[in-house]
């Protein structure tokens, strides 16, 4: 099976620095699922062309899945597994273009981060329906939204046309856009055009799913038909990979976190003067996992890590979790709290995960304080059962720190009513959300106290709520 890539435009030859293969030399590598080779047709200023060329064994595959081979027939050697581009080029992908596919590029990192006039060719990729669509409509379907320009072609299976057509289509798909997204795209949709997997489907997949598709698998409008057929319709991974999609959808996106709201963790603090909304609550929420003596904190939905580099200055603290359901956003706290620079002993002291508030995670359950700071306002209010479930219900740690805006304070931003962050999709006043704590404590066993966090207005109360949850002793 082969898949050529080509780069058109000044920087084509820049596509050697982003695939990280040299365009004089033809590379092989060995996988479980055969020999690839990559190689460059072409290689010119304006143009540049990357082959993919892997070659499968298909004895070997089929013997191999037969544990010995006892019994096959001829059936079971006349497969299309060598030729039609599916998830073992899809596996190829991942290996041979791994860095890539992650958008590192330390010699040309200016490029890595450029959308590039792209030209994508797979001569056979099979193309099984779904609903009654198939052939290039199904194409045009997958491709279409993530900015491709879709041109497919297809065959008979023989001359006139005795048999009907191929079920396979010569694809090219043409656009403007990074390297890495391109790939990402084909290593999560070649398999499900396929609509089958040559590998057992674990729940590693689920990772791999969510990590390859973040940024356009979450609003993709046939992500459901996506997820069904790359996970095997496994029932337990669909609704895993699913509700952890709906919760990246959820999340603020790029254009909405630049914009400042009045007490964003990105406005520079004024100089002299009143101190800063931001730098209030995180001293408000430092306070209280002193007070509460808690050791092992969570911080749930963690962002870039401002609270985790506070938290780790704090010697109590001896075991700081940061999860959030954004892979780029935990990038990014890697490096806010420089975890390569870090002793061997404050690095064990910190990990990182990827995970959701409204997804069960029983890594999580247990932990002294988990920490729900400006978190709550940014979810659809029919998703606030699946964080106190999962939260509350599953994980049950000792003490929950939430703070939110309170909506009533909101005038004195002259935001004339409206919310407090263009990505907030709810804000409780001081009675609704003390109605919420109340509801969730009684439910699950815990006692609720509040403060205030900021200046109080003596007729709109302060600026942020703040609840602290702890779990009562058992009678």
């Amino acid at each position: 099976m082969l898949l050529t890539i080509t780069a058109n435009g000044p920087d084509a030859q820049g596509l050697g620095f982003l695939l990280h293969k040299h365009p004089d030399r033809v590379q092989q590598f060995s996988l479980a699922v055969g020999n690839a080779t990559v190689c460059y047709p072409v290689s010119q200023p304006d143009r540049c062309t990357a082959a993919l060329l892997l070659e499968v064994d298909p004895v070997g595959l089929v013997r191999r899945r037969a544990r010995g081979g006892d019994g096959l027939s001829l059936v079971d050697y006349v497969t299309d597994r060598p030729y039609a581009a599916s998830s073992m080029l899809a596996v190829a992908l991942g290996r041979v273009f791994n860095t890539a596919l992650n958008g590192r590029c330390d010699a040309r990192p200016e490029l890595a981060a450029t959308p590039l006039p792209l030209e994508l060719r797979l001569p056979a990729v099979p193309v099984r329906p779904t609903a009654g669509v198939g052939g290039e409509a199904l194409l045009e379907r997958l491709f279409g939204p993530l900015g491709w320009h879709v041109a497919a072609t297809g065959t008979d299976l023989r001359p006139g046309g005795g048999w009907g057509p191929a079920p396979y289509l010569d694809l090219t798909l043409t656009g403007t856009l990074r390297v890495a997204d391109a790939l990402s795209h084909l290593y999560v949709l070649l398999p499900v055009l396929d609509a089958a997997k040559h590998y057992w489907v674990s729940s590693d997949e689920v990772d791999k799913l969510i990590r390859r598709g973040e940024g356009w698998l979450a609003g993709h409008p046939d992500r459901d038909l996506i997820v069904h057929r790359y996970l095997a319709a496994r029932r337990t991974f669909v609704e895993d990979a699913t509700a952890r999609l709906v919760a990246l959808e959820e999340q603020p996106d790029d254009s909405a976190a630049d914009q400042p709201e009045p007490d964003a963790d990105d406005v520079p603090d004024p100089g002299p003067g009143p101190v800063p909304l931001r730098v209030l609550r995180q001293q408000a929420v430092l306070d209280l996992v002193r007070e509460v003596g808690a050791h092992r904190v969570v911080d749930l939905g963690c962002g870039e890590g401002h609270y985790l580099r506070a938290l780790l200055a704090e010697p109590s603290v001896t075991e700081l979790v940061g999860v959030d359901v954004s892979a780029r956003a935990l990038e990014r706290a890697a490096q806010r709290l420089g975890l390569e620079r870090l002793s061997d002993h404050q690095r064990a002291r910190v990990s990182l995960r990827q995970s959701s508030v409204t997804y069960r995670d029983d890594a999580l359950a247990g932990y002294d304080a988990v920490l729900l700071v400006e978190v709550v306002e940014h979810l659809e209010p029919d998703r606030l059962a699946s964080l106190e479930a999962n939260v509350f219900g599953a994980a049950r740690p000792s003490q929950v720190v939430l703070t939110t805006p309170n909506a009533e304070y909101n005038v004195r931003y002259d935001l004339a009513g409206g919310l407090r962050h263009p990505d907030h999709r709810f804000e409780w006043t001081r009675e609704g959300f003390a109605t919420w704590c109340e509801a969730v404590a009684g439910r699950h066993g815990y006692r609720v106290r509040y403060r205030d966090v900021g200046e109080p207005d003596p007729e709109l109360g302060p600026p942020t709520q703040l609840a602290l949850f702890s779990l009562r002793e058992p009678a």
